[in-house]
């Protein structure tokens, strides 16, 4: 049986503001318009009195006393709004950047069981659109795709619409823009499923952007989140669930080879997801991993979701006696300041313990080169085999 659409009385709009003075009564009143329940967040602005600026607006106003970031914000709402017995909020920019009338998009959208989260998918085949947002959007989605397995069309879009219940169930470490990475994760493992709806979005021309984005400070975050989220994804430990599983295990492929083998070459086969595929059977490869290759790759490969079949084969480019012997060489000068010429089978095999130690400190010069070299080479060549005209059947 369909769940049944939830009702607009428990609809929320939540606004996260920060230094937004200019735009923000007309975001709210473009709101207020489509939903009556909306709750705007001042994140410590220092530009203007928000509440002076929605006076005569039936809306709530929350107010932090200092800047404490955007994922503070909407968490600061989703605990209100749960409180005041809604079901979901929709989360909207303050800048402008949004439509608000695209909010009615969201509705037919939220089920009674709340166990979805929706995001807007920006449609940035539109003027004025950075290279920045397009390099950060499929940077994102590559990120969430080796996180959770699952393919967002645009994961750094902050126009969504979260289930507050569930969302406040689950702990973060984020409060800035590195919220919005980290809740796509740990929802999709918490057992939520990520669906979008197409939306607008509007860019003014770099002159009059104001963005309250700091490339360093919040790109420096984006970058510990996702290493975050990438290392406890390798544990061999399951996630908290508070939704089960909607699909099951089907071994039966196994009984078609065929298709089985068909299902891993397309296993993640973006030029990105091939080349982080081949960056970390280069990387593995080349480190001292005694007879252990094979497994640790295959336990990466499957933990983050690479292309199994790339991260087993490219290894091979690392077997010995090649790349052993030059990471060797490389921990041998680092540890005598001379190079190994002495090569015999008592140097080998009589010093095993100082050769592996020797081809442990090589690797750590040779295993990210090689990725990176390896990596960027599958990534152009996976590119030109995808464009019109190339060899991609």
């Amino acid at each position: 049986m369909e769940n049944i659409v939830i009702a607009n009385d428990y609809i929320w709009c939540a606004v996260p503001v920060f230094n937004n003075g200019e735009t923000v009564r007309k975001v709210v009143e473009g709101c207020r318009s489509i939903l009556k329940n909306i709750v705007v967040i001042d994140d410590g602005s220092t530009d203007a009195d928000v509440s002076g600026l929605l006076s005569g607006l039936d809306v709530t106003v929350l107010k932090h006393k200092k800047n404490a970031g955007k994922g503070c914000a909407i968490l600061t709402a989703s605990h209100y709004i749960e409180s005041r017995g809604g079901a979901y909020m929709i989360t909207i920019d303050a800048d402008g950047q949004h439509y608000p009338e695209d909010i009615a998009k969201f509705i037919p959208m939220l089920r009674e069981d709340g166990s979805d989260i929706i995001i807007g998918c920006r449609d940035f085949d539109i003027e004025n659109v950075p290279g920045s947002s397009r390099f950060g959007r499929e940077f994102a989605n590559f990120w969430l795709r080796v996180e959770t397995g699952l393919h967002v069309s645009d994961c750094q879009s902050g126009f969504r619409a979260y289930p507050v219940r569930l969302l406040n169930k689950i702990k973060f470490k984020g409060n800035h823009y590195d919220f919005e990475a980290e809740v796509l994760a740990k929802a999709a493992w918490a057992g939520l499923e990520l669906k979008t709806v197409d939306i607008g979005v509007y860019y003014p021309r770099s002159e009059e952007r104001v963005s309250s984005f700091r490339p360093f400070w919040d790109n420096l975050r984006l970058t510990l989140i996702h290493s975050m989220l990438v290392g406890r994804r390798l544990l061999p430990f399951g996630h908290k669930r508070l939704i089960e599983s909607r699909e099951k295990l089907d071994f039966r492929i196994l009984l078609h080879p065929a298709k089985f083998i068909q299902m891993l070459l397309k296993e993640n086969w973006t030029p990105g997801g091939l080349a982080a595929a081949a960056g970390v059977g280069i990387f593995l490869g080349a480190l001292p991993l005694l007879f252990m290759h094979s497994f640790v790759i295959f336990y990466v490969a499957v933990r983050l979701n690479l292309n199994k079949l790339m991260a087993l084969n490219i290894q091979h480019l690392c077997m010995p006696p090649v790349v052993p012997a030059i990471c060797i060489e490389i921990g041998y000068f680092m540890r005598n300041g001379t190079w190994f010429t002495d090569i015999s089978f008592a140097t080998v095999f009589g010093q095993f313990s100082d050769r592996v130690l020797e081809w442990f400190l090589g690797s750590l010069i040779v295993a990210p080169v090689g990725a990176a070299i390896v990596g960027t080479l599958v990534y152009l060549i996976a590119s030109i085999a995808r464009r019109p005209g190339g060899s991609n059947a």
